[in-house]
C-alpha cells in the first residue's frame, strides 16, 4: 500500500535520527565509504537532496523537479539532468544510503517519492563462531570467567563520559563505531601523539580535521577488510596524514622546494 502524499511533517515517524547533527554525522560516514561511486554531478544531486532532508532530519518528499530547479539556480543555470538525478538515487539505493517509498494523491495517482536516509551501520569486527560437540562437558571454570567478564562489561562507560580533552566533533564521529569511552579516548590519544611526532600539534583545528579524516579512512578499510587492531591501523593512517601536512606547510612557508627532496617528489606525484 502506498503512502498518502502530504507535507513532509507528516512523515516525521520515518526519521531515523534524533537531530540534524546526528544525520550529518551518519551521512559523512556513508560518503567516506561510497563517495567514489558517484560522479561529480550525482554528488551535487545527492547533497541537494540532503538539504531538502534537513527540516525532518533524514526525510524528504521533495519532487525531482523541485530539486533540479534548486540546483539550476544555485549553479547559475548549470544544473544536472533528471536522468543524472535518477542514477544517483539508484546508486544510493544500492549502497543502502536511502530507502525510497512511493506516495500517492487522494485520487490514487502517483505523487513524489519519499526519500528516507538510513543510519550508517555500526562496524563490528568479524566474530568466529565455534560449535560445541554434543558430548562435550561444560567447563565450569571457563563459564565462571565468562560471567565475571559480562559483569565487567555492565560497568563499561559510554561516550557520554568522554573527557573534555577530546573534541566533541571527534567523539561524535567515533561513537557510532566504538561507543566505549576508553576506545574514543585512546583513538584521540593516538591522533595527538601522531600530530606531536610530526610537529603539527599546535594547529588544533588541523589536528581535529586530520584525525577525523584518518578515522573515516579506517572505517572505509574495515568495511572491505578484517582489521585485527583498529587503533594501531588508525595510528598508521594518522601518522602518514600528519607527515603529509607537515611537508605541505614547509613548502607553503618556502623552507623547501618540491625538487629538493626525493620524498616530496614522490608525495606530490601520488
Amino acid at each position: 500500500m502506498k503512502l498518502k502524499s502530504g507535507r513532509v511533517e507528516q512523515f516525521e515517524q520515518y526519521s531515523q535520527f534524533k537531530s540534524l547533527q546526528e544525520f550529518n554525522a551518519h551521512l559523512e560516514m556513508w560518503l567516506a565509504v561510497y563517495k567514489d561511486k558517484f560522479s561529480k554531478s550525482e554528488l551535487i544531486g545527492l547533497k541537494r537532496l540532503v538539504r531538502f532532508a534537513a527540516k525532518i532530519p533524514g526525510v524528504s518528499n521533495a519532487k525531482i523537479g523541485t530539486v533540479l530547479k534548486a540546483i539550476h539556480e544555485e549553479y547559475s543555470g548549470n544544473g544536472i539532468s533528471r536522468s543524472t538525478f535518477k542514477r544517483m538515487i539508484a546508486k544510493a539505493l544500492k549502497s543502502g544510503i536511502i530507502t525510497v517509498l512511493e506516495t500517492e494523491r487522494k485520487n490514487g495517482s502517483q505523487s513524489s517519492n519519499l526519500y528516507v536516509f538510513n543510519r550508517f551501520p555500526k562496524c563490528e569486527p568479524p566474530k568466529k563462531e565455534k560449535l560445541d560437540h554434543p558430548n562435550k562437558t561444560i567447563n565450569l571454570s571457563k563459564a565462571n570467567k565468562n560471567q565475571k567478564k559480562n559483569k565487567r562489561n555492565d560497568n563499561v562507560l559510554d561516550h557520554t563520559f568522554t573527557s573534555d580533552r577530546v573534541p566533541e566533533a571527534f567523539t561524535s564521529t567515533v561513537k557510532y563505531f566504538f561507543p566505549e569511552v576508553n576506545q574514543i579516548e585512546e583513538f584521540w590519544r593516538m591522533a595527538t601523539f601522531a600530530a606531536y611526532k610530526n610537529n603539527c600539534e599546535q594547529n588544533v583545528k588541523g589536528v581535529l580535521e586530520t584525525a577525523i579524516h584518518a578515522f573515516k579512512q579506517l572505517i572505509r578499510k574495515m568495511k572491505t577488510s578484517a582489521i585485527s587492531k583498529p587503533i594501531a591501523y588508525f595510528y598508521g593512517i594518522a601518522t602518514k596524514k600528519f607527515e603529509e601536512r607537515y611537508f605541505e606547510e614547509l613548502l607553503e612557508m618556502g623552507f623547501l622546494a618540491e625538487n629538493e627532496d626525493p620524498f616530496l617528489n614522490f608525495f606530490y606525484k601520488k
